[in-house]
């Protein structure tokens, strides 16, 4: 048996696990295997010399005047024997230790610490990228299958679901790409889940990856754009069509400092190092400002805008010169509801002669 304790005291030294978390678990282990072959309802106990080794079980009795559960009464008579002080309704333990239960126990201990050694690694794992959900990883695809894309973290293993991929992306395996952890979950934390859940379908550590949330242009240009990384640059919004199309709000930490200019960088080349890793996703950046017409006004650019009304519950009437008309909508809408995305506000807009037409049915 002192083999057991030696395995104990190396593992708990080699996987930083706690011995007293170790001799617990075996215990629990040893009194399920206990019951498993000497009675299901049967109350015992496990003790491990924690110098020897030695495990014994101890066997409880509730003393009663007529014995109706063998495996859990025992007669004052029969108790008396062992202890002559015994009164009715006191608990009597009675050392019944197996002759073959070494067998059992170095199994039992094999398992516990098995699987004590998978729990601590699967919960350094969690606790590590926990830390890390809403910021960007840099890893290969490993595999896909049933359109998952896998990826190798080295410890561990991340999923891109289907739904968090980009339309019209494509992934191959060995390629590495810059995604977006959005959740870490443990499911074995969760013991009441784990109980609910069908044979066969549970699950432990799931860390779940974004190529189609915002976050993941945050990051990117937090990882290209200095200014933005020391705060002289202040990323206000940002709303995103994943794949085609995204608005940007930035704005000056400081006087004098053009927060446009610094993250379209010299001809371009900080805004087209992120548009190449969204794989040609359009990108606009615009000025946000404390003026909400204002900001409008910019959130349509390219358009060109005529006028911003204002109205009450965060929604505003955008005049645009007509042939500005379908750039301030854009195709199938999306500019117009990306700036009202952007913005916050429901936005409504129309054309000059459109405006006009309106006022003059008022008037009429």
């Amino acid at each position: 048996m002192d083999k057991i304790v030696d395995v104990i005291a190396a593992i708990a030294r080699e996987k930083d696990i706690p011995e007293d978390t170790l001799f617990e678990s075996l215990q629990a282990a040893l009194l399920t295997a206990y019951r498993k072959n000497f009675g299901k309802n049967r109350q015992a106990r496990v003790d491990i010399d924690r110098e020897s080794g030695e495990i014994k079980i101890f066997s409880q009795y509730r003393i009663v005047e007529e014995v109706e559960d063998p495996e859990q009464e025992i007669s004052l008579e029969e108790a008396r024997k062992f202890n002559p002080i015994y009164e009715i309704d006191d608990v009597m333990e009675k050392e019944e230790t197996p002759k073959d239960f070494g067998r059992v126990s170095a199994l039992a201990a094999k398992q516990v610490v098995v699987q004590r050694i998978r729990e601590a690694e699967r919960s350094s794992i969690y606790e590590e990228y926990k830390g890390r959900e809403q910021e960007l990883i840099y890893s290969q695809i490993q595999r896909i299958n049933n359109g998952v894309v896998y990826f190798n973290l080295g410890k561990a293993e991340a999923i891109l679901p289907p739904k968090e991929q980009v339309a019209g992306e494509r992934y191959r395996v060995g390629e590495r790409l810059r995604t977006y952890i959005i959740e870490v979950k443990d499911d074995s934390r969760n013991a009441g889940e784990q109980q609910d859940r069908p044979q066969g379908k549970r699950k432990s550590l799931e860390i779940i990856l974004s190529r189609t949330h915002p976050g993941l242009v945050r990051r990117l240009f937090e990882l290209e754009i200095p200014e933005i990384m020391e705060g002289d640059v202040l990323i206000k919004a940002i709303a995103r069509e994943a794949g085609s199309r995204t608005k940007i709000a930035v704005q000056a930490g400081r006087e004098g400092l053009d927060p446009v200019g610094a993250c379209v960088g010299p001809k371009g080349s900080r805004v087209n190092r992120i548009v190449e890793e969204l794989g040609g996703e359009k990108i606009d950046i615009i000025e946000y400002t404390d003026d909400l017409a204002k900001f409008i006004e910019h959130a349509l650019s390219p358009a060109k805008v005529t006028e911003v009304r204002i109205l009450e519950e965060r929604s505003a009437e955008v005049v645009v010169p007509d042939f500005q008309l379908s750039l301030a909508i854009g195709k199938e809408g999306q500019n117009a509801r990306l700036a009202a995305k952007l913005t916050g506000v429901k936005i409504d807009i129309m054309s000059e002669s459109q405006d006009e037409e309106r006022k003059e049915h008022e008037d009429a």
